[in-house]
């Protein structure tokens, strides 16, 4: 039989020799953690430090004649896409999307949006004029819901050729439109023969 004295010895002996060890380690990971946080929040001061000093010494570029960088591109795209979709409510289109009211929101992008955008049928503008590019909606379509049409006509888009039309436009038209460019690429043939562009007949 096993002697449960000599057993029990045994243990306290091995936890005194564990005991002394163990605030050691304790210290040595709590130590290693500050070490790693500060190294987190120093490196986080130094990189807001550093373009902070890129924009104000001017090493930003700004022309608009000039594309950007892709990383530029790529993180001022995410986040205003991000900023729409967080801010533009999603509700439905109080337009229904009937041929009357796709012709009538096609006259409206023809009037007041096609200079930037193009309109089928017109002369090819390249949406290059400007940096980001003009999207040629006829040709590209639109990822964006019509709730967020809506919202990006009205308010407009910050640092862009995007204008606030709200100002000037009621939502009616805005929502008129807003169905229409949803489905600018797959229009009903009787709206597309509707709005294509009139010929002018030469007279001798």
């Amino acid at each position: 039989m096993v002697d449960s004295s000599a057993v029990k010895a045994l243990l306290r002996k091995r936890r005194s020799c564990d005991t002394p060890a163990a605030p050691q380690l304790r210290d040595s990971f709590e130590v290693t953690m500050k070490n790693f946080l500060l190294g987190v929040v120093a490196g986080s001061a130094l990189l807001i430090l550093g373009m902070m000093l890129y924009l104000r010494l001017g090493l930003a570029e700004v022309r608009a004649d000039l594309p950007p960088s892709p990383l530029e591109t790529k993180i001022l795209t995410a986040a205003v896409h991000a900023s729409i979709r967080r801010q533009a409510p999603e509700i439905s289109n109080p337009i229904a999307p009937t041929d009357e009211n796709l012709i009538a929101g096609g006259k409206l992008f023809s009037g007041n949006c096609s200079g930037c955008h193009g309109n089928p049928g017109s002369p090819e503008n390249n949406g290059d004029s400007l940096f980001p590019p003009i999207p040629q909606l006829h040709r590209v379509g639109t990822e964006y819901t019509e709730a967020q049409i809506f919202w990006i006509a009205k308010h407009g888009i910050r640092r862009t050729g995007m204008f606030a039309n709200g100002k000037w436009s009621p939502d009616k038209d805005l929502w008129t439109m807003a169905a229409y460019v949803r489905r600018i690429r797959q229009l009903p043939p009787a709206v597309q023969k509707a709005l294509e562009p009139k010929k002018t007949s030469m007279s001798n």
